[in-house]
């Protein structure tokens, strides 16, 4: 996917996804017109991160000064965290779509990801769980992209199909996963898509009243 770079001030209604993985598959919009890329530097990634609320605040200072010391590095590990992202959105539309089988290239990035990542990480016991815990010191500036694979190998292995949805609002494109009770989700948000979708077509009906007596008096 070729999309166009785009700065952007996150807010809380960018994050509609009901999780973190899906939050960052969305930071591309409009996949379904002309993609935009809204992470436009690795200081926006720790932005985004930082609004999530899913990162301890002090590694992301950390992250933040090891940037400014190795701006080259940090390009680099932005890169690698853009190709993630794309290899999870291709995974997640393959499980989303029950019966579309998940692309090779698409589960293999994911794997080298994932790899990577537990390279980097130490067992450790946590809720009464041994897990993979990661931190600053092991994986510098690649601890975002390390962390976030490993949450969404997580996920995917988790992932309700009936319930992980792609809104069809225009110029969107992002994936949702539809926790509502009766389960009939359909926006990412109302208050965005839903509302937008449902203007436009009050305004085609409103359209096709005014013009139905002129079609009757030319007929």
């Amino acid at each position: 996917m070729v999309a166009i770079v785009q700065a952007h001030v996150f807010r809380p209604r960018d994050l509609v996804g009901g999780h973190v993985v899906i939050d960052l598959v969305n930071t591309v919009t409009a996949r379904d017109a002309t993609p935009i890329d809204w992470i436009d530097g690795y200081p926006r990634l720790l932005e985004w991160a930082a609004l999530t609320g899913r990162f301890d605040p002090a590694d992301l200072v950390a992250l933040h000064d090891l940037a400014v010391a190795e701006p080259a590095a940090a390009a680099r590990a932005l890169a690698r965290t853009r190709a993630l992202r794309e290899a999870l959105h291709d995974v997640i539309t393959a499980l989303a779509g029950k019966d579309v089988p998940a692309p090779p290239q698409a589960v293999a990035q994911v794997e080298r990801h994932w790899r990577r990542a537990v390279g980097g990480a130490r067992l450790a016991v946590h809720g009464g769980a041994v897990r993979p815990r990661l931190s600053v010191e092991t994986s510098g500036l690649e601890y975002l992209n390390h962390e976030l694979t490993l949450r969404a190998v997580d996920l995917l292995g988790t992932l309700p199909p009936d319930r992980t949805r792609l809104c069809p609002g225009p110029r969107c494109g992002w994936f949702f996963i539809d926790r509502s009770r009766g389960n009939r989700r359909r926006w990412c948000d109302m208050a965005t898509c839903g509302n937008a979708v449902k203007g436009r077509a009050h305004y085609q009906r409103k359209r096709q009243a005014a013009r139905a007596p002129e079609d009757r008096q030319a007929t």
